[in-house]
């Protein structure tokens, strides 16, 4: 079973046993990820072939010159994982670059570098549309050769797209299975949609991908979407067979502060 390559807030990497126990008992040609952050389902079970969609178009160029380079983006990807690159100064200095370069193999290759030396992970863009996460201070970061190498292996087989998740829904066929994993819903009231809404996914965001599943479920071997859970996300996903699970989240600074969240899974036959 390979693992993404990239570090993902809420990656399912740890939850494909609960997600693939669940899934529609029949044979699909295809799996869809309209969300497909660091692709773990992708990377984790077999089918002929891959549909992943994202909305952020710095992830879909990794992916796609990985695809097309194949081993040579492997290596130059490498070669930013030096003591040298991962000092403070440099980080910031190689951001900055980020945010500035027009060329794709260059900013493919430092998207890699920020995910594996910023802090946790992070992928994080300020109003300007300007990378912001801060440096992570990793004694030494890992560099995710055989992740990326089993990517590559199975990259023939994947079709990349960067767009609206509901542009993947106007493509899909009997013989897919559909996994979805928006951003999350808040799991404080406070908070509520504040933060989404700015990274345009709102509440009635939510809700149209809730439609959408329900509607084009019978067209599909099935559709499944992860979330938290939420009264609001019973309240939408009230016609799906709902699957609970508890998840340990660790985007929290201090690991003391890191604690177990309800999530669901909402299944569409």
């Amino acid at each position: 079973m390979s693992k993404p390559f990239l570090k993902w807030a809420g990656g399912k990497a740890k939850l494909v046993p609960f997600i693939k126990a669940y899934m529609p008992n029949v044979t699909s040609k295809r799996l869809v990820e309209p969300f497909a952050g660091g692709a773990a389902l992708t990377l984790a079970l077999d089918f002929e072939c891959y549909l992943l969609n994202d909305i952020n178009r710095d992830l879909i160029n990794v992916y796609q010159l990985l695809k097309d380079e194949k081993v040579s983006f492997v290596d130059y990807c490498h070669s930013f994982f030096t003591p040298e690159f991962n000092e403070e100064l440099k980080f910031y200095e190689l951001r900055e670059r980020f945010n500035h370069t027009q060329d794709d193999n260059e900013k493919a290759a430092l998207f890699v570098y920020l995910n594996r030396h910023g802090f946790n992970g992070l992928c994080r863009y300020n109003s300007k549309g300007g990378f912001n996460v801060p440096f992570g201070r990793y004694i030494t970061p890992y560099f995710p050769r055989v992740e990326m190498i089993n990517f590559i292996e199975k990259s023939n087989r994947i079709e990349l797209i960067n767009g609206e998740f509901e542009t993947i829904f106007n493509r899909i066929t009997p013989d897919d299975l559909i996994y979805c994993d928006p951003p999350y819903v808040p799991l404080s009231d406070t908070s509520y949609f504040t933060s989404y809404a700015q990274n345009g996914f709102t509440a009635t965001a939510h809700e149209r991908l809730a439609q959408l599943a329900e509607q084009r479920a019978g067209m599909t071997r099935g559709i499944m979407v992860s979330n938290h859970d939420t009264d609001f996300t019973r309240s939408i996903y009230q016609a799906a067979d709902i699957k609970t699970i508890e998840v340990q989240r660790n985007i929290a600074a201090k690991g003391t502060s890191r604690t177990k969240a309800k999530e669901i899974l909402a299944i569409f036959k």
